[in-house]
């Protein structure tokens, strides 16, 4: 083989190592990142069909959740729900044996959809009085939340505890005020 002959081939090589990176770079890594993007997109659409499909299989008790929801509201009337609220306080209150030092509610707006009446309240007793307030505080129908509660002993042994808390009540507004 001459220097000649030796020089082409080097020459070709070359640029054929230039044509495969060029290739490689303008290419084959553009159509994999391409691939890359389609396969997470698919994947993405596959998960929201299947969540789609889920939610359409719980159509039914999904709107009766919300329809029962909508009836365990407080009224739309924040005077009413204020006095709805105060009579479940000294309901629960009755059933549990603890006592109510004070009631504070308040009114909060954000949502045109919806009101939060939060309520602020102390109440005094034994553990196990105030374990039973909490349990039928939870277990009453009305669209409350506990969002805050702290307990404290008012007493060395710890028999005589005060339960500071704060709930919320969900006032749903009427579909014609929106």
């Amino acid at each position: 083989m001459t220097i000649h002959n030796r020089q082409q081939l080097l020459a070709v090589i070359a640029i054929a190592a230039i044509a495969l990176l060029a290739a490689d770079r303008l290419v084959l890594s553009p159509l994999a990142a391409s691939w890359d993007q389609r396969t997470s997109r698919l994947r993405d659409l596959k998960q929201s069909v299947t969540q789609g499909t889920q939610l359409l299989q719980r159509r039914n008790t999904i709107r009766t959740r919300w329809e029962r929801m909508q009836t365990q509201a407080l009224p739309s009337q924040t005077s009413l729900a204020e006095d709805l609220l105060l009579k479940a306080f000294d309901r629960w209150a009755k059933e549990s044996g603890a006592s109510i030092g004070s009631i504070r509610p308040q009114r909060k707006t954000g949502d045109p959809a919806f009101i939060l009446l939060e309520c602020r309240a102390d109440a005094s007793g034994t553990l196990g009085s105030l374990a039973r307030f909490l349990y039928e505080l939870e277990n009453d129908p009305l669209a409350i939340k506990i969002d805050l509660l702290e307990m404290t002993a008012n007493d060395n042994n710890g028999q005589q505890l005060t339960l500071t808390l704060q709930v919320s009540g969900l006032i749903l507004t009427p579909r014609e005020n929106l």
